[in-house]
């Protein structure tokens, strides 16, 4: 599988190739604070006034990066793979080779504080459905009006499944839905 980046997240990586190798390593230990503690504006300073450059592209730059792993990251993908979604953004071998060695470094960790984080958006639980047919009433015989019920349940908040599937720690919704359909 291959990661397709945007053009927005090209051009912030397009400033990878213009530092030192070195540059790129830290911007990745920069990517990986950032995942685990958020966001620091004396880093990004302190970055920018070693390389000369201004704030805003070392910000870009460590959000694509940070972007490019925790995407790969959440995909699990396999080192061709990763390296097969690098090519396509033109960098040297060697840049490769150092964005390769960060991912196989990090991607555990990555994985790790990802499944930490909580998700705000509700997620499929399950699926209850019944068809009912009414087939005629007292006023119209040849009338058949179909009526499809359908109980949906979605989870909000932290859900955790153990193996056995029980869920605890959690915040349901329920949907009801009556459709008729016309045949």
């Amino acid at each position: 599988m291959l990661l397709v980046l945007s053009e927005d997240h090209k051009e912030h990586l397009a400033f990878l190739p213009k530092v030192d190798t070195a540059v790129v390593g830290e911007f990745g230990r920069i990517a990986l604070e950032f995942l685990r503690r958020g966001t620091s504006p004396k880093i990004y300073e302190g970055a920018a006034r070693k390389l000369c450059v201004p704030v805003e592209m070392v910000h870009h730059g460590v959000e694509g990066l940070m972007f490019l792993m925790t995407e790969s990251s959440k995909h699990m993908m396999s080192e061709v793979d990763f390296l097969d979604s690098v090519l396509v953004l033109g960098f040297s071998e060697e840049l490769n080779q150092i964005l390769l060695q960060l991912y196989l470094q990090h991607h555990s960790q990555i994985r790790s504080i990802l499944s930490r984080l909580p998700s705000n958006l509700p997620s499929y639980h399950s699926l209850e459905w019944r068809l009912d047919v009414q087939l005629a009433s007292r006023s119209v015989r040849e009338q058949v009006i179909p009526m499809l019920t359908m109980h949906l349940l979605l989870m909000r908040g932290c859900e955790r499944y153990n193996k056995c599937g029980v869920v605890w720690q959690c915040k349901a919704l329920f949907w009801w839905v009556l459709l008729p359909l016309k045949l």
